[in-house]
């Protein structure tokens, strides 16, 4: 008679329930995995049989059968470790098969009985509370697992440990959840001298959590303005921190089960390929802009990078999804992420200085800025030109104003925000001026008289793209909020036009 311990796996952030059922029968000793396993899951007969022997147990000589059901859906990792010698201990009357079925498990086993750390296990801990089970996984993911309220978790460090606490000889105590210590401080505004402009840039960027370009001189200070919005930027609400997690732990990237309430902040650099950035590879796994959910893509260099991969960016940064496509694999990963990117006006990065450019000047910066897609750049709310600082700047002393001051002003914008769409639009998730859009933003973002004629005019004589009118108009209303204003006028379009860079430099 076959025995049955549950288990799941992942298609994209979804954990898929799975059976893994064992039978053990007459004929000549084998033991067979089938169910569609990957390499890792095959392997998992070795690991199993040296897991079990380190208990003092033996497998029988008998022919042994795991099925991991469904049979047509793909099994990859080597989280089926722990349930398939689960089962093969309830086979053997080791463990009571009663018991074992209220809870779905994970883990991976080493040669000597430990249960060590899995990917996957927060949305393993959602799947199986919604199915009304527990979720048996490794000690060290035992708070990871906790975060999921209501859920009965058992974190075991071996699997003798897993064994003595169900035949009554231990009792496993239940993980608590953990919040991670971001204990690094990160960079403050305060050590940009000059940059007044770019500054503003940033502030308003991290207000509406708009796309921004930062475009300068090498030395200029582009790297150092993208890495201190990460301090201007409020903490994760509960929800953001379980959406971004779950992603993280798929990633494998829970650091020993600990959630933290800082926004991500993912730099790759530009050698990423296509599927680094949006996701994909045997797996299917998730790329970089989903790693950077709820915080902030950061793309040095931007014309460096493949122009296969920034085109493949600009579905994400409509939909706030990564769809990844395969052969074997069709998933879908959130990714509703802030880009900002720098990058120099042309190779040699002297494009409008003279006496420092290079001879091919203004032809090599038409070139070098022509990497960038119309489309692409269409998609980004502000750019702003980053000047080299003077020497004169550089000898003043530290801006009196520094990133505390700047994220209260940020954090009283985006509740303001959160305030206007929970009123206008419940349940749609829009939490941020970039993500209104049709209808809702027509509402919201209606400029005066004179504000709504100056708009008109602009896009007409500039060209702008109805893309690019809409976009105007998101930043204007962050700049309202950020006053406190209640209504769109025509000073806030006036300054968010000027944002608006139409062309590249000739």
């Amino acid at each position: 008679m076959a025995v049955c311990v549950h288990t799941v796996a992942f298609q994209g952030i979804e954990a898929v329930p799975v059976e893994v059922q064992v039978e053990m029968s007459g004929g000549l000793p084998a033991f067979t995995v089938v169910g569609l396993p990957d390499k890792a899951v095959a392997e998992s007969r070795e690991r199993v049989r040296a897991a079990l022997n380190a208990l003092g147990l033996t497998l029988p000589p008998k022919r042994i059968t795991v099925n991991l059901a469904p049979a047509d859906l793909p099994k990859e990792g080597s989280h089926f470790d722990l349930p398939i010698a689960l089962a093969l201990l309830v086979a053997q009357e080791a463990l009571p098969a009663a018991e074992l079925l209220e809870y779905a498990a994970l883990g991976e086993l080493s040669l000597g009985g430990r249960i060590t750390a899995v990917a996957g296990v927060l949305p393993a801990a959602v799947a199986a509370h919604a199915a009304g089970r527990g979720l048996i996984c490794p000690a060290t993911q035992g708070p990871e697992a906790a975060w999921v309220d209501g859920a009965r978790v058992l974190s075991a460090p071996s699997l003798i440990a897993l064994v003595n606490h169900f035949r009554g000889h231990q009792v496993l105590a239940p993980p608590r959840p953990l919040l991670a210590e971001d204990a690094a401080a990160l960079p403050d505004l305060k050590d940009i001298k000059g940059q007044e402009s770019a500054k503003r840039a940033l502030e308003v960027a991290a207000a509406g959590g708009h796309n921004l370009l930062l475009i300068g001189p090498p030395g200029a200070g582009k790297s150092m303005l993208a890495e201190r919005l990460p301090g201007l930027l409020p903490p994760l609400s509960a929800a953001e921190a379980l959406e971004v997690s779950l992603l993280q732990s798929v990633a494998g990237l829970l650091a020993d089960g600990r959630i933290s309430r800082r926004r991500p902040f993912r730099n790759p650099h530009h050698s990423a390929s296509l599927a680094a950035l949006v996701g994909g590879g045997m797996r299917a796994k998730p790329g970089e802009v989903s790693l950077a959910h709820q915080g902030v893509l950061f793309l040095d260099e931007l014309p460096e990078f493949q122009r296969s991969a920034l085109e493949a960016l600009r579905q994400p940064m409509e939909s706030g999804r990564a769809v990844v496509a395969r052969a074997n694999a069709h998933v879908s990963y959130p990714a509703r992420f802030q880009l900002v990117a720098a990058m120099n006006p042309c190779r040699c990065g002297h494009l409008d200085d003279p006496a420092l450019g290079c001879g091919r000047a203004p032809r090599c910066g038409r070139e070098y800025q022509a990497r960038i897609s119309g489309p692409l750049f269409d998609r980004i709310d502000l750019h702003i030109e980053v000047p080299a600082v003077a020497a004169g700047d550089l000898a003043l002393p530290p801006a009196a104003e520094g990133s505390a001051q700047v994220a209260a002003r940020i954090a009283a914008a985006r509740e303001r925000q959160a305030r206007r769409y929970a009123r206008l639009a419940p349940g749609s998730g829009i939490r941020r001026n970039a993500e209104a859009d049709g209808e809702l933003l027509r509402q919201v973002a209606a400029p005066d008289d004179a504000g709504r004629k100056l708009l008109v005019g602009a896009a007409e004589r500039l060209k702008l793209s109805a893309r690019g009118y809409h976009r105007v108009l998101r930043v204007a209303l962050t700049l309202a909020d950020l006053t406190g204003e209640d209504a769109v006028r025509r000073l806030h379009v006036a300054e968010a036009l000027g944002y608006r860079r139409l062309q590249f430099a000739a």
